[in-house]
């Protein structure tokens, strides 16, 4: 009888080690294009959550949103779960509320109430037709979390990239929610997943479009709306992010935050990508390269809340 050898056990490790790169190339490939998204969203359990689409914020066509609810078993209770809106990415241009149900799978299946509105895109609508959607789908959220289950206390904006900017706009600068009725103050805290928070001036020619440059206003950055009152943030980013610099966005934003006293954490990973950083939430590849679902959950207070339905 014969026993593997060291040789053997380290040409296995290799290949597991060139396995795991290429799955891990293969699923950042999948998802920074639109059709593989879509097989990625049909990897997605279907039994983890209650589902309305389409659902009318306002009078524009983009101004539809889908609704993402718990299932009446899961914990927390009805009445006491968290809701979070959250608004894809896409540099202003492209992107759709569809293509992102792993992300409304995997916050659901764990007791949040997820909203993932669509809204104007560039270079039909500009800035700040864009914000102004989405403070309107945030005042929706506001008015309607307590009938979907959800309490309206705890009411959180969440964004990756361009929506990263959107939610932070929504959570800082006072304007936009006052202009539909509402506050930030209403806010029990904002999210932001390589969200871009100070980037004048543009260079990227479709964010240019976007932002009507070089007549862009100051006061369009996030990082010029800090102050004291501002709600507490949770900001996730890719260490090596070559698209939305982590130093000059979420560096400097948690540094005025801190500076103004605003309760702010930071993650960084190392193993993860500008694109994959989001692809990370979606059930198939959750592990790859770091835990950004844990702290998500920590930061909605759902880290303790058990889920059978979520763990398969």
């Amino acid at each position: 009888m014969s026993f593997p050898t060291f040789a053997t056990f380290e040409s296995l490790r290799r290949r597991r080690s060139a396995f795991l790169t290429a799955f891990t190339v293969t699923a950042a490939a999948v998802l920074s294009a639109c059709s593989p998204v879509k097989v990625l969203n049909g990897l997605v359990p279907g039994d983890t959550y209650q589902f309305q689409g389409g659902i009318a914020y306002g009078q524009a066509p983009r101004q539809l949103l889908d609704v993402y609810q718990p299932l009446p078993s899961t914990q927390p209770a009805r009445g006491s779960r968290p809701l979070v809106v959250f608004f894809f990415g896409g540099t202003w241009t492209n992107g759709d509320r569809a293509s992102y149900k792993f992300v409304g799978e995997a916050l659901a299946a764990r007791g949040a109430v997820v909203v993932v509105p669509d809204y104007g895109l560039s270079p039909t609508f500009t800035y700040p037709v864009f914000v102004r959607d989405s403070a309107l789908a945030v005042k929706w959220a506001l008015d309607n979390a307590a009938q979907l289950g959800a309490d309206p206390k705890q009411v959180y904006v969440m964004g990756h990239s361009s929506g990263g900017y959107n939610a932070a706009m929504v959570a800082l600068d006072e304007r936009w929610l006052a202009e539909v009725g509402a506050s930030p103050r209403q806010l029990a805290g904002w999210i932001g997943l390589a969200g871009p928070y100070d980037f004048l001036p543009i260079g990227d020619p479709q964010a240019q479009a976007a932002f009507n440059w070089p007549d862009t206003p100051p006061d369009s950055q996030p990082l010029a709306h800090v102050t004291s009152a501002s709600p507490r943030a949770l900001l996730l980013a890719a260490s090596k992010d070559n698209l939305v610099y982590p130093d000059r966005n979420t560096g400097r934003m948690a540094q005025a935050l801190r500076a103004a006293g605003v309760p702010v954490q930071v993650r960084l990973y190392d193993n993860l990508s500008h694109v994959t950083l989001i692809g990370a939430f979606a059930k198939p590849i959750q592990w790859l390269g770091g835990p950004v679902l844990p702290p998500v959950m920590e930061f909605l207070g759902l880290a303790s809340v058990p889920s059978d339905k979520a763990a398969r």
